[in-house]
């Protein structure tokens, strides 16, 4: 659990640099790198997530974890109600490059994304309540309830802004997984 606790360190020191960065009333001063959710801060938090979780490579082989982080995936992918061709093969991509999840075949991967994916479009209530249920059955395990989210995170911020939607889908699934949202600065 030690490794956790350095995780939550080291994301409020990122959360403590951002504020500073700020001045009265949440104003960012002259001069300073980054800004909340798009700046800097959130962009060195998803930098440390995802070295901290290809640490943990050699504990994640469970299919629990595979298949909640593809929910995981999905829900990120669709967070603003849809995902195009190019945002999905955009996300297949991060997905099969991602270290941790190199664990496992790419078609298992693709197929469960996808799936989940295909759900959300075709019912995104249905599909976003499967995928909460796909994901809470990670929550047996702290390590691997953790990692879920540290996926999501790296997914979101990908592109080096994660966007409120995706925020929100991030504290959503902390709640399935009972995680503080706090230990990712959300």
């Amino acid at each position: 659990m030690a490794m956790w606790d350095r995780i939550k360190d080291q994301a409020k020191g990122l959360q403590q640099q951002a504020q500073g960065a700020r001045g009265p009333a949440g104003q960012r001063q002259p001069g300073t790198a980054g800004s909340g959710a798009s700046g800097g801060s959130k962009e060195k938090l998803v930098g440390l997530l995802k070295s901290q979780l290809g640490s943990l490579k050699t504990e994640l082989k469970s299919g629990a974890y595979r298949d909640a982080s593809m929910a995981m995936c999905a829900l990120v992918a669709a967070a603003d109600g849809s995902v195009d061709p190019a945002e999905r093969h955009h996300v297949e991509n991060l997905i099969l490059q991602n270290d941790v999840l190199q664990n496992f075949p790419p078609e298992q991967l693709r197929q469960r994304f996808n799936k989940h994916v295909d759900q959300l479009m075709f019912n995104f209530q249905q599909g976003r309540a499967d995928a909460m249920q796909e994901i809470a059955k990670a929550a047996k395990k702290p390590v691997e309830a953790k990692a879920v989210v540290q996926t999501g995170f790296v997914i979101a911020g990908a592109d080096g802004y994660i966007a409120p939607a995706e925020a929100q889908v991030l504290r959503e699934a902390c709640t399935a997984l009972g995680v503080s949202p706090q230990e990712f600065g959300l």
